[in-house]
């Protein structure tokens, strides 16, 4: 296919999410430089073997997954018409993701309790990680967040009525990256330890 060919509108999707797909890809690179990190790092005296990671953070893992397919139900009814359903659908994954942000800091909070703080006497390496990766992912979240808003603004505008999706489109396919990118971490976590 013709990457310069079609209608100015189709052109822009083209372009919209290509940029989309390399602000992505630039991010799993960040995360695979952090995480590649954390495996060069584990060779160290002083890193944590018996590792155990919050149970926040396992909540939270199923709460943006769930999030993912109600963000899915939300675009699926938009799609058939089903303005208010949509709407419904994209409440309940602002909901969703704020309550994902609680439960990583709930997390955090998990892990000071067992003496684990991200820098100080009582810090070590292995929690550093685990906390600079988690907050770096929490601000992705946030921003899924704003796009999420914006996408629940146009929505309740009309915006996406008649098949008019690109918004949605380009929120959702961001919402679930970052789903399976927290998916990643936690199974990075959980199994290189």
């Amino acid at each position: 296919m013709d990457l310069t060919q079609g209608t100015a509108q189709e052109k822009n999707a083209r372009a919209k999410k290509m940029m989309l797909w390399f602000g992505m890809v630039s991010l799993i690179m960040g995360f695979a430089g952090w995480t590649s990190a954390y495996i060069v790092s584990s060779s160290r005296e002083d890193w944590l073997q018996d590792l155990v990671l919050p149970s926040a953070f396992l909540i939270s893992t199923v709460i943006i997954l769930i999030s993912s397919v109600s963000y899915h139900l939300a675009k699926r009814s938009q799609a058939q018409e089903e303005a208010g359903k949509s709407t419904r659908w994209l409440f309940v994954t602002l909901g969703l993701g704020l309550l994902f942000i609680a439960l990583q800091f709930v997390g955090f909070s998990q892990m000071v309790a067992q003496g684990y703080y991200f820098t100080g006497p009582t810090s070590s390496i292995t929690m550093s990680y685990i906390f600079l990766i988690a907050m770096v992912h929490i601000v992705h979240v946030v921003a899924g967040l704003i796009s999420l808003g914006v996408v629940l603004y146009q929505q309740v505008k009309g915006k996406y009525a008649n098949g008019n999706l690109l918004g949605m489109e380009l929120g959702i396919t961001f919402w679930h990256f970052l789903g399976l990118l927290w998916l990643y971490l936690i199974l990075f976590f959980y199994f290189f330890n």
